[in-house]
């Protein structure tokens, strides 16, 4: 991006970051430094409170599922005490019950990872009614197929039995999918 475009940012440009996975939120704020924000990271949602609380920021970009609870705890922080801060709720389990929860409690969008720097820039800069252009490199329907089970598995404790009756599968179908590879 150009310097130009640091400018629709506006003059505060703080921007917390809260994701539990320390690899790619290194990585997100390093490269939304390099688009002008000024990132602080949290890894917890304890610590995304706290900073919230104590300084919140203009933009924030949360994950939904955390290690030690769900990020919408900090998006109804952070809408309490800055109304005014641009929320992008991420996660790599897109749901549409979530994605409506996000947005009332007052997130401005809701992107599945992988999302890159991009993409979060481009949602938290929106404004008005346009839609973000759609990504360059979304998931494929066998990867959201693959991720939603591996969610509804993490849900049940890992207990296959349970995982294959909600999922309205035969248990034998459901270990050979495990069994494979994450498809790209």
């Amino acid at each position: 991006m150009s310097d130009g475009d640091s400018d629709e940012i506006g003059p505060d440009r703080s921007l917390l970051l809260v994701d539990d996975d320390a690899p790619f939120v290194n990585r997100l704020a390093r490269a939304m430094e390099k688009r002008g924000f000024e990132p602080v990271t949290a890894e917890t949602v304890a610590e995304g409170r706290r900073i919230a609380q104590t300084r919140p920021p203009a933009y924030a970009v949360v994950d939904l599922r955390l290690g030690d609870g769900n990020g919408l705890d900090v998006v109804e922080v952070l809408h309490e005490r800055r109304p005014d801060c641009r929320v992008v709720v991420l996660t790599g389990y897109g749901a549409i019950a979530t994605a409506v929860a996000a947005v009332k409690i007052g997130a401005v969008d809701y992107l599945s990872k992988p999302a890159d720097a991009n993409d979060v820039t481009n949602a938290l800069l929106a404004r008005g009614d346009a839609l973000p252009p759609p990504p360059d490199n979304p998931m494929s329907a066998d990867r959201v197929r693959w991720e939603h089970i591996q969610r509804v598995y993490e849900l049940c404790d890992r207990n296959i039995s349970e995982t294959a009756r909600r999922l309205s599968m035969h248990r034998r179908t459901l270990q050979r999918i495990l069994a494979k590879r994450s498809p790209k």
